[in-house]
């Protein structure tokens, strides 16, 4: 008989605490329980799940009581207070804010990347960063066959990746322009719509903003290789849900792009998406709401002999996100580490 889990989301109303449930239910995890937690404003709300209707509760320490597993994704502060109290209680944590990834006792776990580390967890496993994700899963079949040495990415990422209130933004800005009105920013620092800017996250001394180094540590930390050369530059674009990535490797030894064509059709999580006679390839209409990261036009890169350039499209939210996190309980399941 199937071993059933009492599960809690924590961030239950947020975006992605809204796709959390709906992949439960979609894949059919094993629940006995399930806990929706939110802050105490949204406590009292009910949420659909299946046939149920479940009421939001306020994040208490007595909430984690008897909990096996909690999906957090409420931001860093909160995950960084409810935690610990989580595992004292008993559960495990799987946090999908940045509070941990960094931290050397806490596995950053991609299951199609790195599944081993999961099973170093001290009560906590790390969700990475959605750029980080989606970037990790597309090249790190081909780092296995071919090391790579150097990594240069410019993301396009989605108003998702800032939350609900982001995306609803958007969608309120492009109305108000269409209809000759002057957009209004209050959740991101400009208008998006008809827009795109730098990313918004903190800017750091070297020039560098913690959305991008997001991508160079985490990448780091998850290949096991903390000297590897990365570079980013990260924009916020018009779009709802779906990042997209112009990535550049640089490989060991030449790597053909039919050779990192074949590597990738068999690639766990990816699908290959390209039409050089059309000039179709990936675009974030495609990949919403779904699993796989799409990949296409990969090229030989002219400047360099070991170079190869690729571009990719993935849903912030599911793999970028939710589903990675999904994913991970399922691999701590599997490997009786739950």
């Amino acid at each position: 008989m199937e071993k059933l889990y009492n599960i809690a989301i924590l961030g239950a109303t947020g975006a992605v605490g809204t796709e959390l449930l709906s992949l439960l239910q979609e894949r059919s995890f094993p629940i006995n329980q399930l806990k929706l937690l939110a802050s105490a404003n949204s406590a009292g709300k009910t949420i659909a799940f299946g046939q149920e209707k479940i009421t939001v509760e306020a994040v208490t320490p007595e909430a984690f009581n008897g909990v096996d597993l909690v999906l957090a994704s409420a931001g860093a502060s909160t995950a960084k207070h409810w935690a610990a109290i989580a595992v004292q209680a008993g559960a495990v944590v799987i946090d999908n804010s940045s509070a941990f990834r960094m931290d050397p006792d806490v596995p950053l776990v991609v299951p199609e990347v790195n599944p081993q580390a999961a099973a170093k967890h001290q009560g906590i496993i790390a969700n990475p960063n959605c750029t980080t994700i989606l970037l990790n899963v597309v090249i790190y079949p081909l780092h296995q066959v071919n090391p790579i040495k150097r990594i240069v990415a410019a993301t396009y990422q989605s108003a998702s990746g800032a939350g609900a209130r982001a995306m609803a933004e958007l969608e309120h800005q492009s109305r108000a322009i269409l209809a000759g009105e002057a957009p209004v920013a209050e959740v991101l620092p400009y208008p998006l719509a008809f827009n795109l800017f730098l990313h918004n996250s903190p800017m750091l001394e070297s020039g560098y903003c913690q959305e991008e180094m997001k991508m160079v540590q985490e990448t780091r930390k998850i290949f096991d290789c903390p000297d590897l050369p990365i570079t980013a530059t990260c924009v916020r674009v018009p779009v709802l849900r779906a990042h997209s990535e112009a990535i550049n490797l640089e490989f060991s030894q030449p790597m053909s792009a039919e050779t990192a064509r074949q590597i990738l059709a068999k690639a766990p999580g990816v699908k290959l998406l390209e039409d050089f006679s059309q000039n179709r390839f990936p675009m974030p209409l495609d990949v919403s709401g779904k699993d796989e990261v799409l990949v296409g036009r990969i090229r030989p890169d002219i400047s360099h002999s070991h170079g190869l350039d690729l571009w990719i499209c993935g849903d912030q939210i599911r793999k970028g996100a939710a589903l990675n996190a999904i994913q991970i309980a399922e691999l701590l399941i599997s490997q009786n580490l739950l």
